[in-house]
């Protein structure tokens, strides 16, 4: 079984320097490859000098991690794809475990390894943590992680299981289901792809599971900082799309329609922080998500499924 790593990179040639060994060093079973979204900085060349066996996928645009990926996948043979983000530490035998259950189980098609914070290891990190689920308002959140409240890991979570979505900060997928399902979603650009793609495997009834025996270390907030108002109004559009597109029928109007008033609540909040640039990104979130209505609406499954939440919300866990 052949596994590829691809790490998508723009204008991050510090993280390169400093997380790459890492995943050098302990990945000598697998092709690394560093997909290039047209970084104007010196990304490119660093890698030729100090990293000549990687190879290099150099895109003619930044395409966002969804269009980024879809194209540079594209030009890499392998069984296996495991997407890291360029702010990852990988560590000794991460990548053993993660094979020994796609060898072992064919329905399982994604898998997600325990992330940890890079900053304090102790500590799971806010994206994908112990592995991610969805609450009945389309909400996604993770064991591990609800909302901004971060677990320690006390091993609470040492135990594969299955999860609803995986993190697209380190997501294992097999190239056949990557390839059938169409990758990412392009018109999402970046944030809340890979929950999206997820929910399509999901309406396969595929298996998407969290190998806590696999660890890794992120730093997030590399390449699109969280107090960035961009950031704000891709996770609300992207958000309202994924709804709109995998949602059963019947809790279409109930969850989107209950979804725009707590927008429009956040929104307020944001203004009573201080913080317009965030309110107007919702407001244009908004918009854009019902231009994009027609498009979404051709994309939903025939046959959607039925169970995509694992407690009513995250507010009352």
């Amino acid at each position: 079984m052949k596994i590829a790593i691809a790490i998508l990179n723009w204008n991050g040639q510090n993280l390169l320097e400093k997380f790459l060994p890492s995943v050098v060093n302990y990945s000598k079973q697998s092709d690394i490859y560093v997909i290039d979204n047209a970084s104007t900085d010196n990304s490119i060349n660093y890698l030729k000098t100090h990293f000549p066996n990687v190879k290099i996928i150099a895109l003619d645009k930044n395409y966002g991690f969804a269009g980024g990926y879809n194209k540079g996948l594209r030009k890499i043979e392998a069984d296996i794809y495991a997407l890291i983000n360029s702010d990852i530490e990988v560590t000794p035998n991460w990548l053993d475990p993660v094979l020994k259950t796609f060898k072992t189980e064919p329905d399982t098609v994604v898998v997600q390894p325990k992330i940890k914070d890079y900053k304090n290891k102790s500590m799971f990190e806010y994206a994908g943590a112990a592995g991610g689920f969805l609450d009945f308002f389309g909400y996604p959140y993770c064991d591990g992680r609800q909302l901004f409240k971060i677990e320690k890991d006390q091993g609470q979570y040492q135990k594969e299981k299955n999860i609803f979505w995986a993190s697209g900060a380190c997501f294992f997928i097999r190239k056949n289901t990557f390839n059938t399902h169409n990758g990412f979603d392009e018109s999402f650009f970046a944030h809340q792809e890979e929950i999206d793609l997820c929910w399509r495997i999901q309406h396969t009834k595929k298996q998407i599971k969290y190998i806590p025996q696999s660890e890794v270390y992120h730093l997030g907030g590399g390449s699109l900082k969280y107090k960035n108002p961009f950031k704000t109004y891709l996770n609300f559009r992207n958000n309202l799309s994924m709804l709109l597109k995998n949602l059963p029928v019947l809790l279409l109007f109930p969850v989107i329609f209950t979804r725009l008033i707590l927008d429009g609540i956040a929104g307020l909040v944001f203004l009573t922080q201080g913080k317009p640039k965030h309110t107007w990104a919702i407001i244009k979130a908004h918009f854009s998500f019902y231009k994009k209505i027609p498009k979404n609406w051709k994309k939903r499954p025939a046959k959607p499924l039925n169970k995509y939440y694992k407690k009513l919300s995250i507010f009352i866990k």
